[in-house]
């Protein structure tokens, strides 16, 4: 067998082998695990770029916490603002000392920013293993007619170049092998929204934009078939951010915060940390089947046509 196939052999030999294997039980099989024990730290030992993570309330920065208290190596925290992420990298090394958090400014869709901030997880650590491409903006508060051909582009630009590039560039180096990780493979997770699955949850240049992240992303898992590199959209509904502040300090000031998110079967709004757990999710060895899909976190949004309760017809 020559070098290459015998190198491929081993790399899906070693994927397949876990020390967590069941013994056998009388006749029955071991069942094979690729991924870890569950209850352990779930990214031991990754190194993880997160993007949008400046706001105190947002998906980036409750994932960065999701990635750190789960055995991370080193957390990037990346953002176009960097109002809040020297007290981001505080907090985090104050509550896991163990993780190296690294706070970088520059914009998402600056292709040659984000090529060096992969650059350096491979220079300081050898490796890169998760990419959560979540930067982005809400887009034009406008119907399609009102909105100009600049301001289309610059949401595009902000939510989907941002992604095409966290691809292009992580992809390579999550190729790259050390002595920690003996083959090729990661994880790239691209936010999008169930506006991009469907209508009437964004406007046109949002919507779209996030259609496209979902193409992107696979459109990139076939691409990158065989390297073990996976390429998934998160896709959340309503979620209480600093995008949609105004939407709870509306519905709070007449009182009718309790009408958030009636539309969905969970009758709410959701929180940032119930999307950055599906980002662990899909940063984890525990996701290793999970590919090139559009993931809903939406409280059952995306399920059904929204209907308001009690007025069926």
């Amino acid at each position: 067998m020559g070098s290459v196939p015998k190198q491929r052999l081993e790399q899906v030999t070693q994927h397949l082998r876990s020390p967590n294997e069941v013994a056998p039980f009388e006749e029955l099989p071991k069942i094979k695990e690729v991924a870890q024990d569950s209850v352990g730290p779930r990214v031991q030992g990754k190194v993880v770029i997160v993007t949008g993570a400046n706001s105190p309330t947002g998906i980036g920065r409750a994932s960065a916490h999701q990635f750190a208290r789960n055995g991370a190596r080193a957390v990037f925290l990346c953002d176009y603002s960097d109002t809040h992420l020297a007290a981001h990298e505080r907090e985090l090394k104050s509550l896991y000392p163990s993780v190296d958090a690294l706070p970088r400014k520059f914009d998402a869709s600056d292709e040659s920013a984000v090529k060096a901030v992969v650059d350096e997880a491979i220079e300081k650590y050898g490796r890169l293993d998760v990419f959560f491409a979540n930067a982005g903006i809400i887009g034009q508060n406008a119907i399609f007619a009102k909105v100009t051909g600049e301001n289309f582009m610059h949401t595009m630009k902000t939510n989907v170049l941002s992604v095409f590039l966290a691809a292009k560039y992580a992809a390579p180096a999550m190729m790259k092998t050390n002595k920690g990780k003996l083959s090729s493979g990661g994880s790239i997770i691209g936010t999008a929204s169930v506006a991009g699955l469907r209508s009437n949850a964004g406007s046109t240049d949002y919507s779209a934009s996030k259609a496209a992240v979902i193409s992107i992303m696979q459109t990139c898992a076939w691409q990158l078939t065989g390297t073990n590199i996976r390429c998934n959209a998160i896709c959340p509904g309503l979620i209480e951010t600093g995008m949609t502040t105004s939407i709870y300090e509306i519905a709070r000031a007449r009182g009718s915060e309790g009408k958030v998110g009636q539309l969905n079967p969970a009758r709410r709004g959701a929180q940032p940390d119930e999307v950055a757990r599906m980002a662990l999710f899909l940063g984890s060895d525990e996701s290793s089947y999970v590919n090139g899909q559009a993931i809903a976190v939406c409280g059952g949004l995306s399920s059904g046509h929204p209907v308001v309760p009690g007025k069926l017809a």
